[in-house]
């Protein structure tokens, strides 16, 4: 589970619904410094799986800066974005319906888009339906296929639980096992915010990643839009090994930020967003 810094945004950045066609979706809405001159562009981010807008909280303030508006949303079922309780709602067709929508609702398409983990996923499956309201794409710790063997394994032992569990008694399970030193930092905010997932959005996008197919020789054939494979130094979801060969295969620029794992965009904010603001500068 990723552990935001903090979940208050920064003075540059506004909760707010963002209304499209498809539904409304809690978002972060971070608008470009005034000092920064012209808007250079529109940030689309996507959390990956637990996750929420807030995993991005500490790359809003540094985008900005850069004259770069960012928007983060929850997804449909995720934290502050309300889902039905049908799991056939959160297949990955209709998610990258969502995420068109999305683009197309900040009023700024083309978008540079960026997914993390499961949201790189989406991402990529919303630019293999129509990749128009995209200008660029970056897959933030995200791979070509299924998760890792034992990451597949974390999968189906949370997806077991809730079979069986309701959110608040999976909540408490998962502390239990976690080691001290993370239990002790996870406080109250995490714990609202797992609370707020809907278990069929969990329960379907946790299937998806342990069943995703390699898609990477279809997007490379999306040849007009620049790409960027950017992840920490260490990922036990996808190994790093992986990321540099789907990049090779995409023709993608990549980056690893150093000192951090799964999350890059917690673990060592200032290098990610300077990374993905020098790409998105060149395209």
């Amino acid at each position: 589970m990723s552990r935001p810094p903090t979940f208050r945004p920064p003075s540059c950045a506004r909760a707010r619904a963002l209304r499209t066609s498809r539904g409304d979706f809690a978002a972060l809405d971070a608008e470009p410094d005034e000092r920064a001159g012209a808007r250079r562009g529109t940030v689309l981010l996507l959390p990956g799986y637990t996750g929420s807008k807030e995993d991005f909280i500490a790359l809003l303030e540094p985008i900005a800066a850069a004259g770069f508006r960012a928007v983060a949303v929850d997804g449909r079922g995720q934290y502050e974005t309300d889902g039905p309780d049908d799991e056939a709602a959160y297949a990955q067709s209709e998610l990258a319906r969502d995420v068109l929508a999305q683009a197309e609702a900040t009023g700024d398409a083309p978008v540079h888009l960026v997914g993390h983990s499961l949201g790189g996923q989406i991402a990529r499956a919303a630019v293999l339906l129509d990749v128009r309201p995209f200008r660029t794409l970056t897959l933030v710790s995200s791979g070509p296929a299924r998760i890792a063997p034992a990451q597949q394994h974390k999968v189906k032992l949370l997806s077991d639980a809730l079979a069986v569990m309701d959110m608040s008694e999976v909540w408490e399970a998962m502390q239990a096992l976690d080691p001290p030193e993370e239990a002790a930092t996870d406080g109250e905010d995490l714990r609202r915010r797992w609370l707020r997932h809907r278990p069929a959005q969990l329960l379907a996008t946790g299937r998806q990643l342990t069943v995703e197919p390699d898609r990477i020789d279809e997007l490379a054939a999306v040849g007009r839009l620049p790409k960027h494979v950017l992840s920490g130094e260490r990922d036990d979801t996808w190994p790093v090994p992986l990321l540099d060969e789907m990049a090779v295969r995409l023709g993608a620029l990549r980056t690893v930020i150093e000192g951090a794992e799964h999350s890059p965009n917690t673990d060592r904010p200032a290098p990610t967003a300077a990374a993905m603001v020098d790409f998105w500068s060149r395209n």
